[in-house]
């Protein structure tokens, strides 16, 4: 064990009394106590709950790092932890060989469940149509885009080609619009880190397809004035996007149609638990207001033969009447969506806004800890995530030789340098599957690695030191790209 280096707790340690890591369901037959043959007293069981577990085994059977094997503090990609009942549900035989192209007589439970997961996210959102079909966020924002786009121009208002998107939104907005052909015009944050009420309103002219509204936005923080921003859009004729990525704040506590958002994605693979990273895949569906759903991509999931008596309706595909057509091959990504309806499933109206409600607790209990040791531009109750300045006075160290000292702790750093507007930016995002011993361990870590800043910066620098490997370039990774399984002798490592 090297100086400064602190310990993995065993599961004895992490062990709390009180802490479960399953819950089964009411008993139909008499409790019976175990046979004392079975029992050993001197070996007592530790109380855990079962992402501790999963995470002690995970980690001694390999070292890729992975949100089973440590904190995943990843800002704004919400990385959650995925329960293992989920896969077990995605395995089910009749989920797992059933074909797309196989007549709808023989896919009525695949079918069945695509339709109510339509609903439920139709009653999670306010909204009221969704399409399950977007593969990820990003392609959710491209397919909702165009949904504003074909509303525009069937209303034969072609002139509606500026997109207004505040500097505080996700990375990705700019890009979806572009791609549509939009007119891109920045908006930037106050004092307070909303939207700029006044920089907004001078923009809303008859130009304005619409504005894509992070909310909560990159900074973590609910726009205090979103009431305001919804209404200034409307009143110029603009649609209203609602990036949907950091929905695990609002569950349960606010639907984005009751405020006035026009379209949105939900991102299956943040909010509801999904894998996520590592390739994929992702899910985003879309859900819409009504004046909006007969744009939506074809086909939807329907009942086209209503039940009758013991009979079930017969579920089938519905185009809308001004569709914009069909956005991915087939459904979707179907083993995501099964992952997800078995997360809200489980979780049920009072679980999912339990999850928001912890996950804003744990991001302002970590923002507590470490605002006096690293500045945060905006220091406010946050929601599910906050961005702190990762430099000090007097200090060349920065973000990245945080990040990369963070992993020789065992901790996954946070993202670096996004959002753009926060000099040297720390995105940090704990979520709700995170108890206090491990939201203070990371607070610990990043306690002792500022004052490494300040007492031995080149320890830094030249992170991570256990870690398999040492510092990558980056930079000549990017640019120098080798694509090949072996190296070419010339090239220099």
């Amino acid at each position: 064990m090297t100086e400064g280096q602190i310990v993995e707790p065993t599961l004895f340690e992490l062990s709390s009394a009180g802490r479960r890591g399953v819950t089964f369901p009411d008993l139909d037959v008499p409790r019976a106590g175990l046979p004392e043959s079975l029992l050993r007293p001197d070996l007592p069981l530790p109380e855990l709950g079962e992402v501790d577990v999963v995470r002690h085994y995970m980690r001694l059977s390999k070292f890729n790092y992975s949100v089973d094997g440590g904190f995943y503090p990843l800002g704004s990609c919400t990385m959650k932890y995925n329960p293992k009942v989920n896969e077990d549900a995605a395995r089910l035989p009749g989920f797992a060989f059933v074909h797309p192209l196989q007549p709808i007589e023989t896919a009525q439970g695949a079918l069945g469940l695509m339709f109510e997961m339509q609903e439920w996210l139709k009653e999670i959102s306010g909204f009221s149509a969704v399409t399950l079909q977007p593969a990820a966020g990003a392609h959710g924002e491209l397919t909702g885009v165009l949904i504003m786009r074909a509303y525009h121009q069937s209303s034969g208002d072609a002139k509606r080609v500026k997109m207004l998107i505040p500097d505080s939104a996700h990375g990705t907005n700019p890009a979806s619009s572009g791609v549509v052909g939009m007119q891109i015009a920045q908006i930037p944050s106050d004092e307070r880190g909303n939207v700029d009420l006044a920089a907004l309103k001078a923009q809303c002219d008859e130009t304005v397809a619409g504005l894509m509204l992070t909310n909560p936005n990159t900074l973590g923080l609910f726009d205090e004035n979103l009431e305001e921003v919804i209404k200034a859009v409307h009143a110029c004729g603009g649609l209203v996007y609602g990036d949907g990525a950091n929905l695990n704040a609002l569950l349960g506590v606010l639907r984005p149609s009751d405020v006035g958002i026009d379209v949105m994605h939900f991102n299956l693979h943040k909010t509801f638990s999904t894998p996520h990273g590592g390739g994929g895949p992702g899910s985003g569906p879309v859900g819409v207001a009504a004046h909006l759903a007969d744009f939506l991509p074809t086909p939807l999931i329907g009942i086209i033969e209503a039940g009758q008596g013991d009979t079930p309706p017969l579920y089938g595909y519905v185009t809308p009447k001004k569709t914009i057509g069909r956005v991915k091959a087939f459904h979707g990504h179907f083993g995501m969506i099964i992952r997800a309806y078995t997360y809200i499933a489980m979780h049920g109206p009072d679980g999912l806004r339990a999850i928001s409600e912890y996950a804003v607790l744990n991001a302002n209990y970590l923002r507590a800890r470490l605002n006096k040791t690293y500045h945060l531009p905006h220091d406010r109750i946050c929601m599910h995530e906050f961005v702190a300045e990762g430099r000090f006075e007097g200090s060349d160290v920065r973000a990245l030789d945080i990040a990369k000292r963070l992993m020789d702790y065992n901790f996954h750093p946070p993202t670096n340098y996004f959002p753009l507007i926060v000099h040297e930016a720390l995105m940090i995002e704990p979520t709700e599957t995170e108890n206090k011993d491990t939201l203070d361990r990371f607070a610990d870590v990043m306690i002792q690695i500022a004052q490494e800043a300040r007492t031995d910066p080149d320890l830094l620098h030249n992170a991570p030191h256990n870690t398999p490997f040492g510092r990558m370039d980056e930079v000549k990774a990017a640019r120098e790209l080798v694509l090949c399984c072996w190296l070419p002798e010339d090239y220099e490592k």
